[in-house]
């Protein structure tokens, strides 16, 4: 079952794409792209979150991403 997202994926393509377009213009190699992008994660559930909750959002989240990489390509 496709998972909905209550965003717009035009947005969502964008974002992506930009964020991509930036590791790529600074020839961000792919450890420090991974380290990067998962502080860029951190960084959101500290922010946004009460502590008490960020585990639990992490492990949604890693969960979510692990789904999406078991997708048959």
């Amino acid at each position: 079952m496709p998972i909905v997202s209550q965003y717009d994926a035009n947005l969502q393509q964008q974002l992506l794409e930009q964020v991509l377009d930036l590791l790529e213009r600074n020839q961000v190699s792919r450890d420090l792209a991974l380290m990067t992008l998962g502080n860029a994660v951190t960084n959101v559930i500290y922010q946004n979150y009460p502590a008490e909750l960020g585990y639990k959002v992490a492990e949604q989240f890693g969960k979510v991403l692990l789904q999406s990489l078991a997708k048959p390509a």
